[in-house]
């Protein structure tokens, strides 16, 4: 495998992580038991995954 498919392979997966912390960050606003908030910080996790995939984006374009 090259260095540019395993960078835009890492830039799908955290893109698709980022997409999966967003449904877990809308599924936790929307809970029933408002008693229990979540402690994984699903805001902060899609954010920093967003930058991953946009910093493997640029690298596999100069690549």
């Amino acid at each position: 495998m090259t260095t540019q498919a395993t960078l835009w392979t890492s830039a799908g997966a955290t893109l698709a992580l980022a997409v999966a912390a967003g449904v877990a960050e809308w599924r936790r606003t929307r809970r029933h038991e408002l008693d229990e908030p979540g402690w994984v910080p699903w805001r902060g996790i899609q954010v920093a995954c967003l930058f991953g995939a946009m910093a493997f984006v640029v690298l596999a374009v100069h690549a």
